[in-house]
């Protein structure tokens, strides 16, 4: 069923966002010191391709937060976070239109999640 809904998912607008997660990583990787945050919307693309069947924890078994991941995450939000977590909000507000588009909304709340706080946090 979860790759039924990754191709589903990717039709209508995954793939946009993956492109946007690709973009900005892009962008980012023109300079060394944006070159941690390039490699963290890498994972983020990937993650964005194919939502359904993975799930966002705390990394390294809890102890994921510290000062140079809210630092990081602070970064982010500047550079690239706030643009990519609208997107999502966007989509996901059109997609809790109808109620077919409802679990497609729900991937979207927590890509955006991720996407306001990437750094911290393991995909599986």
């Amino acid at each position: 069923m979860n790759i039924f809904l990754n191709i589903i998912w990717i039709v209508f607008g995954g793939f946009m966002i993956a492109l946007e997660y690709v973009i900005s990583s892009v962008a980012m990787m023109v300079t060394i010191v944006g070159i941690p945050f390039g490699l963290q919307t890498f994972k983020l693309a990937i993650v964005a391709l194919a939502p359904f069947g993975t799930d966002v924890q705390p990394g390294n078994a809890g102890m994921g937060v510290g000062c140079l991941n809210v630092v990081m995450n602070v970064i982010w939000w500047f550079v690239g976070g706030i643009p990519i977590a609208l997107t999502h909000l966007l989509w996901g507000l059109f997609f809790c239109i109808t109620v077919v588009g409802i679990p497609f909304a729900m991937q979207h709340f927590k890509l955006m999640r991720l996407a306001m706080f990437p750094f911290g946090k393991t995909v599986s």
